[in-house]
Parts: structure tokens; C-alpha cells; sequence
């Protein structure tokens, strides 16, 4: 998983678009898969996915780099299944991103960090980085992470709206998708094109917190 992942640069610009267009599709917070939050921490930004059956993922980007804890609650890998995380996953993860293990957010009440997918790359690194893993034989995506991060994997605008079609059951407009996936200032029409009952001014709050560009006339 860790060499189909993009660059941090362009996994991140992937995540604000992704948040972006579930704004839209989905007023109510709650209901959406992906979220971005530029101001999570002093000097991080965070990508989230939750698809509310219990799989879900944090991107923390930061000066350091980037951190990817990821838990697909099915998964072999689990930490409920093995008194604690699989052994291998957090016990590389450099100092730079200690913090992040033991993040109150990625923990659980006792806390445990509840992960079983963990990838880091610091700035300067040449590809992702994973610890090593004795992996459970026999057994397909033992830690989830090929269904967590199948949208990071397959950054195509046909991708996501497949995904959005699928889990918000109406139609989805592709030229609208490729639009924000490109980063491009919003306007009222691409907006209408996704949800013809949302203004574009309603969605202030989520573009200042993807630091996407603002709404163009």
C-alpha cells in the first residue's frame, strides 16, 4: 500500500477536495465520509475518513511531514483481537511523529491506539515508510488498508464519483468532480450541478477549513 500512495503534496490537495465536495453533497456533517480541518492543531492540518460502520482513517500533515493511522474495525489486524496493536505497526514510527501514537483522538478510552494501518513520510522522504510486519498468512488485506484507502490509491475524479453515487444514491456530476479536484475557485453553477438546494455561500466555514479557493462569482 505504502508505494501506490502519492506524494504528500498531492495526497493532501486529494483530501481538501474530497472534504469539499462532500460539503456539498452532504450539508449535514455528520453524514459525510471525508473531512479537512487546517486548523486541528497548532501547525497540522488534519484529512479524516469515518464511514460510520466503524472504518476509519486520520492524516495529520504537518512541517514533519505526514501520519496515517488507519482502522478497519473487521480487520485481522485489530488491536481488540490481540490484546493491542499488531506487532510491527507502531514500533518504527519515528520521533518526529511519537505524538501522534499517542494522540488522545486515535486512541480509545483506555488508551490504546486503535489502528491497525500505519504509514508516515517525513519531508525529504523518497516514498512512505511502514514498520516491519509479520503479517497474518493467508489472509486478504489482514489490515484493512486496502479498502481504507482505496480513494488515496485511485485519485481519479470517476473514482470518487463512483464512491459518492454509490453511498449517496443520487447522480453525481463528473465535470462539477473534476473541477474541485483540480482545485478550482468554486462558483454558484459547479455547486448547483452537485446539490441544487445548497448556496455557495453557505459553505464558508468548510472552504476556509480545506483552505480551498474562495467562491468565485
Amino acid at each position: 500500500m505504502a508505494r501506490l500512495l502519492p506524494d504528500i503534496s498531492v495526497l493532501r490537495d486529494l483530501c481538501r477536495s474530497m472534504a469539499v465536495l462532500e460539503a456539498i453533497l452532504s450539508p449535514e456533517w455528520s453524514s459525510r465520509y471525508h473531512s479537512f480541518d487546517a486548523s486541528w492543531s497548532p501547525g497540522e492540518e488534519m484529512a479524516s475518513m469515518r464511514n460510520g460502520s466503524g472504518d476509519e482513517y486520520d492524516i495529520v500533515f504537518s512541517a514533519a511531514g505526514a501520519y496515517i493511522r488507519g482502522f478497519a474495525h473487521e480487520a485481522v489486524m485489530s488491536p481488540y483481537g490481540n490484546d493491542g496493536p499488531w506487532p510491527g505497526v507502531l514500533d518504527s514510527v519515528p520521533e518526529v511523529f511519537r505524538r501522534c501514537v499517542e494522540e488522545p483522538a486515535f486512541c480509545d478510552e483506555d488508551g490504546m491506539p486503535v489502528v491497525t494501518a500505519c504509514l508516515w513520510r517525513e519531508v525529504g522522504d523518497g516514498c512512505w515508510r511502514v514498520g516491519e510486519i509479520d503479517c497474518p498468512d493467508g489472509v486478504s488485506d489482514p489490515d484493512g488498508a486496502a479498502g481504507l484507502f482505496a480513494r488515496l490509491v485511485d485519485r481519479s475524479p470517476e473514482a470518487f464519483r463512483r464512491f459518492a453515487e454509490d453511498y449517496y444514491e443520487v447522480p453525481v456530476d463528473l465535470d462539477a468532480v473534476r473541477h474541485v479536484y483540480a482545485l478550482h475557485p468554486l462558483t454558484q453553477t459547479v455547486v448547483t450541478a452537485l446539490n441544487t438546494d445548497l448556496a455557495a455561500r453557505d459553505l464558508a466555514d468548510d472552504l476556509a477549513a480545506a483552505r480551498y479557493p474562495s467562491v468565485a462569482g
